[in-house]
Order: structure tokens, then C-alpha cells, then sequence
């Protein structure tokens, strides 16, 4: 009896137990599940009202000149099908856009403000509209455009204009600096687009041809900064905000046969050759440059048979322009002959046809120039004086 009596004890004593801690563990979960939703149900999206300022010289160097940056649009006759304003299918009387490129206002005077963009954005336009940084459309005037430096000017109205850019001395670049494009990249629809790289070269030799097959030659500053169709006649800006250059053009393949992609080498015309063209623009519409006369090419690039024609199959010379003919009655004519080498203009190292052009162009009609060059295996050098222009030149 008492062994049932002590088993029946502890039982109760047990069962109490069990029941007191149930409730314990119970209740402590409740109060847990009670500060977690206590704790979730204040957890809330908050925005910070801690105000940082997030402006950087980039952001500054934009500020600057970003409403002087604008849109050219080139319109053709015919130029593209579709509907037309008044309903029908284009036919060729209609204006339609042919391409779109951009441009940099760089002058302002009491009626009209003076847009620097390249040739090549402008060619053949039977119209032409400037897009500002504002949207607004409104027409623009071909002031002058020259194919060899691929610059052109546009003249607006002025007075819808508050902003006019700065040229920077390209004299003064430094490789490495940074190097910021403005431009409409891919067309209006994306203007003033910014992109960020630096400057990765000085003094290139960009060779292109023209819609009329002329050879163009350019000195162009080299860039990494992204460059697409539509950034051509923008400016390449400073960390200063000034205009280093006028974007013209980008690599895409480095040899077409090997199909290589090519990315980060971008062009662009250096300002103070900008400066230098866009002056005889606003003056006379176009550039008169001093010709010598002559046609040429560069001996690197001859055969091993025709530097044996041209008598230099053992020469020592490995770089230079070989005279082919000169033109009667027009400067080199009766100084040069034909297999003569230049090597030297006023002492500036002559290598190819294209440095040729760079060294003769810095000169004006009137001026003399000393042409260093090689015939029979002797060095000599010549006095020819400019007489006349590139305009007078044979298109034979």
C-alpha cells in the first residue's frame, strides 16, 4: 500500500512538473514570437536624410559647356520611305533625315551663334536642323565646310542661346589626362550623352576618304573615351570644361580581311587645328590651302620592283615621298623631278605623303618653304615659294 502510495506521489509530483514547464516553454515562446513580430513590423524602408554632395570635377566640366553641345540633323531629298506629313508614301521631293551627328557652339555674337561640327555630318544636306540641349529644333545655316580637315560651320539665331563654349590650348595635353565626350551618340534621340576615358595619344595620322574619294589625312588626338556613330563634330572636353578637340572618328576594325574588333580608339581634331579652320570659314566659307604640285607616294609602301624602276633598289632610304610628276606651271614644277625623295620640309622630318600635306598646310599662299630630298643618291635641298592654291591643282 504504501509502495502504491509513494508510486501515485511522485506520478502527481511528475505530472505537475511537466504541466508547470509546458506552460513555461509556451509562454516564453509567445513572448519571443512577440518580439520578433514587435521587431519585423518596425523594420521599415527609410530614405536617408543625411544630404552628401555628389558633385565632382567631371560633373562640373559638363555643367559647363552641356548646353552648348547640340544635335545636327543632315536632311535629303528622298533620303528614307515612309509616311509623309501630308499622308502619302515619300516620294523624292520629300526631306527626310539622312544623318544625324553632333556639334559644339563656340561663338556668340547679337544675331547669330557659330556651331564647329565635322564635314562629313553635313554632306549633301539640303537642310539642316540643330537639336539644342533644351529640345528645341530650329534651323541651321552652312556657314563653310572644308573636306581635308573634315570641319564645318553652322550659323543659328542667337537668340535662344546662353551658353558658348571654350576652347582649350591642345598644345597643352598631356597623355593620361582625362577626356570627356559630349555628343549624340546613335542620334538625337540620345543627346548630350556623356562618356569618360583619357587621352591616350598625340599627334595620330587618321587616314579616311571622303564621299568623293579624296585621301583625307588628319592629325587627331587619340582617346579611349567611348565614341560612337552620331558623336562626330561634338567636343572631347577637359576636366576644365574647355574643348580639347572635335570628335571625328573611331576604329572599329584594325584590318578588315582578319574581321579584328577593335574597341577604345577613338579621334579627335585638335583645337587649335580647329581654331586655324574655322577662322577661314567664317571669312571666306572655305580653306585655301598651298599647293605644291605634285603627285606622290610614300616609299615605304613601293614594291621592291618599282624601287628598282625609280633607280633605289640599293638606296639607304627607307622612308620619304617619291615625287611620280609635278604639275606644269604650279610651284614644284622645275624644282622637283620625277623619282626625287623628299625627306625634309623647312628641316621637319617628311616620312609619308600625309606629313607632307600637315608640314605644306601650315603655310599660306605667298610664303617659301625649303624642301630637303634625295636624286641620284645626293641630298639637296630647294627654295619653293607658294604661289598657288590647292583649288588650281589638275584633277588628272
Amino acid at each position: 500500500m504504501k509502495k502504491h502510495l509513494k508510486f501515485a506521489i511522485l506520478f502527481l509530483f511528475g505530472f505537475l512538473g511537466g504541466v508547470v514547464g509546458g506552460m513555461a516553454v509556451s509562454f516564453f515562446q509567445t513572448t519571443t514570437n512577440s518580439n520578433v513580430q514587435k521587431t519585423t513590423t518596425s523594420e521599415q524602408v527609410t530614405v536617408s536624410k543625411v544630404n552628401y554632395d555628389n558633385k565632382t570635377s567631371v560633373t562640373e566640366a559638363v555643367k559647363r559647356v552641356q548646353d552648348a553641345v547640340v544635335s545636327v540633323i543632315n536632311y535629303k531629298q528622298g533620303a528614307s520611305s515612309g509616311l509623309s506629313i501630308f499622308g502619302s508614301q515619300n516620294s523624292s521631293d520629300d526631306l527626310a533625315v539622312a544623318s544625324e551627328g553632333s556639334g559644339v557652339i563656340y561663338k556668340k555674337d547679337e544675331t547669330f551663334a557659330y556651331i564647329v561640327t565635322n564635314t562629313h555630318v553635313i554632306a549633301g544636306a539640303e537642310q539642316i536642323d540643330i537639336q539644342l540641349a533644351s529640345g528645341e529644333k530650329i534651323k541651321g545655316e552652312l556657314v563653310g565646310s572644308d573636306t581635308y580637315s573634315d570641319i564645318a560651320v553652322i550659323k543659328i539665331a542667337a537668340d535662344k542661346i546662353t551658353t558658348v563654349a571654350e576652347f582649350a590650348d591642345s598644345d597643352t595635353i598631356n597623355i593620361g589626362e582625362t577626356a570627356i565626350a559630349i555628343g549624340s551618340p546613335l542620334g538625337s534621340i540620345y543627346a548630350n550623352s556623356v562618356t569618360q576615358g583619357i587621352i591616350s595619344s598625340l599627334s595620330r595620322t587618321v587616314t579616311s576618304k571622303s564621299e568623293d574619294g579624296q585621301i583625307i589625312s588628319t592629325n587627331a588626338i587619340q582617346t579611349d573615351t567611348a565614341i560612337n556613330p552620331g558623336n562626330s563634330g561634338g567636343p572631347l572636353i577637359n576636366i576644365q570644361g574647355q574643348v580639347m578637340g572635335i570628335t571625328s572618328s573611331k576604329i572599329t576594325f584594325a584590318n578588315a580581311t582578319s574581321n579584328v574588333s577593335v574597341e577604345g580608339m577613338g579621334f579627335a581634331i585638335p583645337s587649335n587645328d580647329v581654331i586655324a579652320i574655322i577662322k577661314q570659314l567664317e571669312d571666306n566659307g572655305k580653306v585655301i590651302r598651298p599647293a605644291l604640285g605634285v603627285q606622290m607616294l610614300d616609299l615605304a609602301q613601293l614594291s621592291s620592283s618599282q624601287l628598282e624602276t625609280a633607280g633605289l633598289k640599293n638606296s639607304h632610304l627607307t622612308s620619304g615621298v617619291l615625287i611620280i610628276s609635278t604639275q606644269v606651271g604650279l610651284p614644284a614644277h622645275e624644282k622637283l623631278q620625277r623619282y626625287d625623295v623628299i625627306t625634309a620640309i623647312d628641316g621637319e622630318q617628311i616620312e609619308t605623303s600625309s606629313d607632307l600635306q600637315t608640314a605644306l598646310y601650315k603655310h599660306n599662299i605667298g610664303d617659301s618653304i625649303n624642301v630637303t630630298f634625295y636624286r641620284d643618291g645626293k641630298e639637296q635641298t630647294v627654295k619653293i615659294e607658294l604661289t598657288h592654291s590647292t583649288e588650281e591643282l589638275s584633277s588628272n
